[in-house]
């Protein structure tokens, strides 16, 4: 629980939401950095404070980032406090980037056979211009990538909205736990170099594709371009896979470490 001593380091004064969110997401990227450059290895057990200490920000984001992170599969919540980071196997990884897209896919369809809500539909319509603006250059800043993530994030929330089904949003959450599995989920070598900016690009313009779908009912045709977009993840990961076919990982890759191989 904060205390009302602890408030004024975690959120300066003067300070409004914007500066708090974004001091989240700066936590959430770095701690991220951490985990998938195998700084923090699989089975590493990790607590709050020495976080804190660690990347010298005060509790409030790096709270927030470790709950994002075990919301994500990358760490798992310790009974007695404190959390471990988690391993994976190529399967798991893979069923959970085929669950995904298959049920983005089912809302996408939803969407455009129910007929999704105008108001909605112009949020989405921002959030995609927004991303443009980022994208508009030949490769992304760290600003520019945090601005990615977080509108990325933003489009796919909205595009669950526009199908209004709850039941299968909960699901989906849960399919998507895995870390290369998220909407986010990119496994990319650099995540500034110009590769990594034109993936995000191809990615975007499937989401202008999905939603010029579901404006124009095309049920069968949205699904079809969400499930190909949710495999952008499992192409990126089968690249990285087949590039460095045996263990050790380098240190390029370290991210993969957290996935077992298949024996």
């Amino acid at each position: 629980m904060t205390t009302l001593q602890e408030r004024p380091a975690d959120t300066p004064a003067g300070q409004g939401p914007t500066f708090v969110e974004s001091a989240q997401v700066r936590a959430l990227l770095r701690l991220r950095e951490l985990i998938l450059s195998g700084e923090l290895a699989g089975g590493t057990r990790i607590a709050e404070l020495a976080i804190v200490e660690r990347l010298g920000m005060s509790r409030t984001p790096i709270r927030a980032a470790l709950v994002r992170l075990e919301q994500e599969g990358l760490l798992q919540a310790l009974p007695a406090g404190g959390y471990v980071v988690q391993s994976f196997s190529e399967r798991d990884v893979a069923d959970a980037i085929e669950l995904r897209g298959t049920l983005e896919g089912l809302l996408a369809r939803l969407a455009a056979e129910r007929g999704a809500p105008a108001v909605v539909l112009a949020e989405a319509r921002a959030c995609l211009a927004s991303i443009d603006a980022v994208l508009a250059v030949p490769s992304l800043s760290d600003e520019g990538f945090s601005a990615y993530v977080a509108l990325n994030s933003q489009f796919h929330t909205l595009l669950h909205e526009l199908a209004d089904s709850p039941t299968i949003s909960r699901q989906l959450e849960r399919a998507a736990s895995l870390p290369f599995a998220s909407p986010s989920g990119f496994v990319l070598l650099r995540a500034h170099s110009t590769r990594a900016r034109d993936m995000l690009a191809v990615a975007q313009d499937q989401h202008h594709q999905v939603l010029d779908a579901i404006e124009q009912r095309e049920g069968a045709r949205a699904e079809a371009i969400m499930r190909e977009h949710s495999r952008l993840a499992r192409r990126n990961l089968a690249e990285v896979l087949a590039a460095h076919p045996s263990e050790p990982w380098p240190a390029a890759v370290s991210a993969i470490r957290l996935i077992r191989r298949r024996r």
